[in-house]
Parts: C-alpha cells; structure tokens; sequence
C-alpha cells in the first residue's frame, strides 16, 4: 500500500507532541510502507514558515527534505492531472492544500495519513491519526 502523508501528521511525527495515535507513528517510524510526502506540503510549509506562523528549527529548504531522507518517506510532485482533479471533488474543504492532497491521493490510488476530520467526507481512503 501506498501512503500520503497530511502535512500536520507529518509535521506532528517530527516531534513527540502526542498528537498522533502510536500506530500511526509506528506505520511512519518503521518505514516498512510506500510513504510519500506531497510538494503541495513543502508548499504550504514554506509558506507558513515564511509568513512565521511555522517555527522550524532550520529553513524548511533543509529541513523538509533532510526530515524526508531520515524517515525515508518518498517525494510526489504535483503533476497536471492532480490539479485538474481537484474539479471532480466536492468542496467539502476549503484549504486548497488539502484539496489537492485529496486528489493527488485519488489519482495515485494512495491512503492519505490524517487527523483533519473533513477528509472522511471524502471518497478517499483515510487511515486516522487523530490522538
């Protein structure tokens, strides 16, 4: 199986905030599965980051890809057919972010890891991370 990871959980499993479920964090630490991180993330990290709404120990232009490496998560680019599904979802969420990684998830056949409960309006397979 393949995994997309939320861009919170994937922030939340850097640190140990306690806001994920253990087996959610295992299923990232063993890194047994296909895990994949979206440039749509690295996105809207910088932009926070920039904005400094997103502490980081580093600039996310180190710290986003050098996290990546150690926790061997994989990246996925945003392609032309992921965008332009966006326009077959519902608008059940209105974080653009988030609505790509819908449909990149969809498009890609993967399991998005989260903890935002507007994704389970979704027909997307979800495996909850939620505390």
């Amino acid at each position: 199986m393949k995994y997309l990871l939320d861009t919170s959980v994937w922030l939340w499993s850097l640190t140990d905030s306690g806001r994920i479920r253990s087996e959610a964090r295992d299923l990232i630490i063993r890194g047994e599965e296909e895990l994949y991180l979206s440039a749509a993330s690295s996105w809207e990290i910088a932009i926070k980051w920039a904005k400094g709404k997103l502490p980081l120990p580093e600039p996310p232009e180190s710290y986003v890809p050098e996290r990546m490496t150690e926790q061997r998560i994989l990246p996925l680019p945003i392609k032309h057919s992921h965008t332009l599904a966006v326009s077959k979802i519902p608008a059940h969420h209105g974080d653009p972010f988030d609505r790509l990684l819908i449909a990149q998830a969809r498009t890609e056949g993967m399991a998005i890891l989260t903890a935002d409960r507007t994704f389970r309006r979704y027909d997307v397979q979800i495996v909850w991370c939620g505390a």
